[in-house]
This record gives C-alpha cells, sequence and structure tokens, in this order.
C-alpha cells in the first residue's frame, strides 16, 4: 500500500495517506479555475485513509452538479489541500501540488475540457471528458 504525504505553503497543515489513489484528474471546472486560476491536478483517496494535523478552513458550494462540495485549505495560507462531495461520500479529493512528492501520481484524465480556457496546457495524451465523466456502473 502506497503512503504519500504533504502539506501546506506555510506548514501548518500536514498530512499523510495510507491507500492508493482512485482516478487522478486535471479539472477544467470553473470552480477550480477560480482556486487555481488554471486547472486543478487532483488524485480521489478513501477519505478514511487520510490523517490531517492541523485545522482546516472548509468552504461549502453547491457545484454544476448539484451536490455540495467541501473545500479544505488552511486557514493562514490558503493552500487548497482537499475537497469532498456529497455526490462521492467516503472519497476525497487531493491536490497533487500539495503531495511532498507531486510526480508520484500522474493524472490520467482531463475532465470539464469544455470549460478550459483557450491558453490552457491540455495534455492531449490523457483520456478527455468535456464534463465530470461518466461513474462506472456496478
Amino acid at each position: 500500500m502506497s503512503n504519500h504525504t504533504g502539506g501546506c505553503l506555510c506548514g501548518q497543515i500536514r498530512y499523510r495517506i495510507n491507500a492508493e489513489p482512485g482516478a487522478s484528474r486535471i479539472c477544467w471546472c470553473r470552480d477550480c479555475q477560480k482556486i487555481a486560476s488554471n486547472g486543478t491536478a487532483n488524485a480521489m483517496f478513501p477519505s478514511a485513509a487520510i490523517e490531517v494535523t492541523g485545522t482546516l478552513a472548509r468552504h461549502d458550494k453547491t457545484a454544476d452538479s448539484g451536490n455540495t462540495v467541501t473545500r479544505s485549505f488552511c486557514p493562514t495560507c490558503g493552500t487548497q489541500l482537499f475537497s469532498d462531495s456529497s455526490g462521492r461520500a467516503g472519497l476525497t479529493v487531493v491536490r497533487l501540488g500539495t503531495l511532498d512528492d507531486p510526480s508520484s501520481i500522474k493524472p490520467t484524465a482531463n475532465i470539464w475540457r469544455a470549460s478550459a480556457p483557450g491558453w490552457a496546457c491540455v495534455d492531449t495524451s490523457l483520456e478527455t471528458h468535456d464534463a465530470a465523466p461518466v461513474p462506472a456502473k456496478k
């Protein structure tokens, strides 16, 4: 099992993840563009596998999907670390740039590509979805 560590810019928040990542994507939705001024590189992990040291601030917003998305960030430096959605209980999105080794997980897809600005550097070798990908049927 993988062990990933990371934290915020100022060091107030640290985390450890004891799990393998699920989906890893670059998201071009307008919300991600607003929090990063670009697309965000993310991976999903089981929420229970993430141990956080420090106190996170949170912001809730209704997404275009209708789900409530809770974004967690450092209250001191503002680093966006995680997001959770009412539409995927038990899974947490981790911002890959906050990992101590951000190269340890490579995104495999672009999502919300239709929302990307014309100047976006989109990796065309990755699977691409114009909006949110359709979840696999169980």
